[in-house]
């Protein structure tokens, strides 16, 4: 019996010191990604162009940054931007596009925390323009994964 409960306090010993403190905790992806789909039925109104695209956003949760790569074909850009508004709402240009050849490669500076906020609820669209369709020939709403 002596050596059973030996044993057993051995083996607690064992545990408590392998679950030290000093082991690391994993460190949590920051990041959160956005995917649009772009095209002219996300337009209001919605249009007849067959011109299509995509957006995949990286916002980082620690620097407040986000990286956004968007690609189209079909049209000839004159503008691209991220505009705020919810799906179906037309809304003002928060973030322009200063290359708009695809594929589109754009950095923020920091957010606030009010653009955050608006970004996390869906509330941000990539809207490429052309001459054909001034206000947006496509559209697509940025959606968290």
């Amino acid at each position: 019996m002596k050596r059973l409960t030996f044993i057993s306090i051995l083996f607690l010993v064992i545990i408590f010191v392998s679950c030290s403190k000093d082991d690391p905790a994993p460190t949590p992806d920051p990041n959160i990604v956005f995917n649009a789909t772009i095209n002219s039925a996300s337009e209001v109104p919605a249009n007849p162009s067959t011109a299509s695209g995509t957006a995949t956003l990286t916002f980082n949760n620690t620097t407040k940054i986000f990286t956004i790569v968007s690609t189209y074909s079909g049209l000839t850009a004159t503008a691209g931007h991220i505009h705020k508004g919810a799906a179906g709402v037309s809304g003002p240009v928060i973030f322009g596009f200063t290359n708009i050849v695809s594929p589109i490669n754009y950095t923020s500076a920091a957010l606030t925390a009010e653009q955050e906020a608006d970004l996390k609820a869906n509330l941000y669209y990539v809207n490429i323009h052309s001459a054909a369709y001034p206000g947006g020939e496509i559209r697509g709403q940025l959606i968290k994964q």
